[in-house]
């Protein structure tokens, strides 16, 4: 009698080891739940930055401003007439 509640101790913290540690067990689902969230919130980051970018995109396409802002701002370009003012801190 002894030798059975023995073994079936045995085999209930094996079987509690596997479910919690062993392949798809616990930990893995856990492990998992949080690469998905992370993955969540990276996936909504960058759909917000397709969105800007295609707004960017847009703008780029139907109006000279944003254009002229960015040929300012990116390649550093004035208008003649124009005087262009460098401040150094």
């Amino acid at each position: 009698m002894k030798f059975l509640l023995a073994t079936g101790i045995i085999l209930a913290i094996l079987l509690a080891y596997t479910l919690a540690f062993g392949k798809g067990g616990l930990l893995d689902f856990w492990n998992m739940q949080r690469d998905i969230t992370i993955q969540q919130e990276q996936n909504e980051r960058l759909l917000q930055r397709n969105r800007e970018l295609a707004g960017e995109i847009v703008n780029l396409q139907k109006g000279t401003e944003a254009i002229e802002e960015r040929a300012r701002s990116d390649l550093g370009l004035i208008q003649p007439g124009e005087v262009f003012v460098q401040i150094i801190e």
